[in-house]
């Protein structure tokens, strides 16, 4: 699977990480964002890139900045993204198990290499239940559909 990873500034120090992970995986690592620290960027354009992405391709994304908020935010607002901002594994494999996430948003500010491998790891590795957690994903689905006309 291609997997799109888009990082700020703040995130920059984390996207070696997260693609060593996806490679590690057997996924290919589709890159967005900078991998410069000192050069100020927003985050705003790289989620909707990732996000556009994962739309396009069917696939899933990674967003990285200072707390993972902001890309998560940005990244919500675009029809079909269901991103989850995670600094635990519970979370994060609940996301997937429960919601079908498409986009997992980290705070470099928040997680340390070795968290965040461990829960790109777990995120990619999770697969969506269905059964029972479809009426919930359904219904997301339709409140998605009636506030993106």
């Amino acid at each position: 699977m291609k997997i799109a990873i888009g990082n700020d500034h703040a995130g920059s120090f984390l996207r070696k990480t997260a693609i060593e992970t996806v490679e590690k995986l057997g996924h290919q690592a589709i890159l967005f964002g900078t991998e410069n620290a000192e050069k100020h960027v927003y985050t705003t354009p790289i989620a909707e890139q990732v996000g556009n992405f994962v739309v396009a391709n069917q696939s899933r994304g990674i967003l990285i900045c200072g707390s993972g908020v902001g890309m998560s935010i940005a990244a919500n607002k675009i029809q079909g993204i269901r991103c989850v901002c995670c600094s635990d594994n519970y979370t994060c494999e609940a996301s997937r198990k429960h919601n079908n996430t498409n986009i997992l948003a980290l705070g470099a500010r928040v997680v340390g290499q070795g968290s965040a491998e461990k829960l790109i790891a777990t995120w990619l590795t999770t697969d969506y239940e269905g059964g029972r957690r479809e009426i919930p994903y359904q219904l997301i689905s339709k409140l998605e559909e009636r506030n993106f006309k």
